[in-house]
């Protein structure tokens, strides 16, 4: 009778199990984006949303949980059950950036199941317009003859910008102080008025603030050229060692069963080879770089290990 009981459980778990696979989503999906309506990481997961909804024949809802450089909407997910019906569109600040800095209330990676990524996106080194600083040549070498004079606007303690403008700080041998912002476009809005320094902003917006003669671009941090400001130099050009790109990508709580995480990235991959899709994102200025999988995890583990170094030797650390 015993095993009996234990071969009657075993078959029910192996039917039930798939069968719930097979049938999602059978409701409605929450896709959480841990930033304000508004920014890149909005309009990408919206995207994604309606892409994921017209694919998998089932709603799937955008919540922004915005906050503490994306922890917040970050936590929520990672705390979330793992049935599927609970997603994370993001960025590089909660998974890669901020773990670096800061001791979280989650891990990365242990914590997400990587479902993958779809494109990439530097950011644009620019000063306002009306800034003495014609080029990064002029920057650097303000900054070399005053000390801690210069400062950077970024998009909050611990986030991608923070870290990305220290990392250039060091690797062109200047001291910077650093003004956190409620996010990067109220750090954009002080750099057009001239009230920072110099800032990061993302190509696609620097070249209208460019084109409009309210900023001026310096240099861009990606491996090569942005194709969107192909005339700025990389940071390696300017003779600064390191790179900083934005990876957009879509996750789930780890623990999630194996069958949907397939699903979602089969249709992920699906949609990276529809040309509608992809055009869309080539004409608002991302850099297409689908990353599924493992592919993705090792990219934001990678990243994670790039960043870690860049806050010990900068001694950047949150404690709250």
């Amino acid at each position: 009778m015993r095993t009996y009981v234990i071969c009657l459980l075993a078959l029910t778990a192996l039917l039930t199990r798939p069968a719930a696979a097979d049938d999602y989503p059978a409701r409605p999906v929450k896709l959480i984006i841990p930033f304000a309506a508004g920014a890149g990481t909005d309009l990408t997961g919206r995207m994604v949303a309606q892409e994921l909804g017209k694919r998998l024949h089932q709603q799937f809802v955008v919540e922004n949980k915005p906050g503490a450089a994306a922890q917040l909407g970050t936590d929520l997910v990672a705390k979330s059950d793992a049935d599927g019906y609970t997603l994370l569109w993001t960025v590089s600040d909660g998974l890669s950036v901020l773990p670096a800095v800061k001791s979280l209330p989650y891990k990365v990676p242990d914590d997400f199941a990587f479902i993958g990524s779809i494109a990439q996106q530097p950011y644009t080194v620019s000063v306002s317009s009306k800034s003495a600083f014609k080029t990064f040549a002029d920057l650097v070498a303000y900054g070399k003859g005053h000390p801690g004079r210069l400062n950077y606007g970024s998009a909050g303690l611990g986030s991608a910008p923070h870290l990305t403008m220290a990392m250039i700080a060091a690797g062109a041998g200047i001291q910077m102080v650093h003004v956190p912002f409620a996010g990067l476009g109220p750090a954009t809005n002080a750099l057009v008025a001239g009230t920072v320094d110099v800032g990061l902003v993302i190509p696609v917006q620097a070249k209208q603030l460019i084109d409009s003669g309210r900023l001026r671009g310096l240099a861009t941090t990606g491996e090569k050229r942005s194709r969107v400001l192909p005339d700025l130099p990389t940071l390696a050009e300017v003779g600064v060692n390191g790179t900083a790109v934005i990876c957009y990508g879509l996750l789930a709580p780890a623990k999630t069963d194996g069958q949907i995480v397939d699903r979602l990235r089969h249709t992920l991959s699906d949609m990276m080879n529809d040309k509608a899709f992809t055009d869309r994102l080539y004409t608002l200025g991302f850099e297409i770089r689908p990353l599924i999988g493992d592919a993705y995890r090792d990219f934001i583990a990678k990243d994670l290990d790039k960043w870690r170094a860049v806050a010990k030797a900068g001694n950047i650390k949150i404690e709250k």
